[in-house]
């Protein structure tokens, strides 16, 4: 399993709105402009993830997005969820209508390492906060 630039990104951007003082709004060109990204890019990350209720979005002179829930109630792994799909290694795993190549799911004898790969990786993302990230980046400026 592989993060592409559109999990690294939306993750990245989303610990810079957690890190804005009392849930103040960003524009999205300063995020850009601060991580070095598309703003265009950035618009397309945005839209999955303010249909999802993690950011929304406030017009006006004071507008951008901000975070529509708490920084400690966002995990990565909601991130990486709406932005990547499903963190599953193989196919089995997520889909019940999957049709196994091999004569049956239940008896595959691999199954059990992709569930545990599974099972940690998500294990990890959902244990790891926005809150913990803005916390991490700050102490190591």
């Amino acid at each position: 399993m592989k993060i592409s630039t559109r999990g690294r990104y939306g993750l990245r951007a989303l610990v810079e709105l957690a890190a804005c003082e009392n849930g103040a709004c960003l524009p999205l060109r300063t995020v850009a402009e601060r991580h070095g990204m598309s703003e265009h890019y950035l618009e397309q990350l945005f839209a999955p993830l303010k249909k999802a209720g993690i950011i929304k979005s406030v017009r006006g002179a004071q507008g951008g997005y901000k975070l529509d829930r708490p920084p400690e109630e966002i995990s990565a792994g909601d991130v990486i969820r709406v932005l990547e799909g499903t963190l599953s290694p193989v196919d089995c795993l997520d889909d019940d209508t999957y049709e196994c190549p091999a004569a049956s799911c239940e008896n595959c004898n691999t199954r059990s390492v992709w569930e545990k790969l599974y099972a940690g990786v998500s294990e990890v993302l959902d244990t790891i906060w926005l809150s913990d990230l803005v916390e991490e980046s700050r102490t190591e400026k």
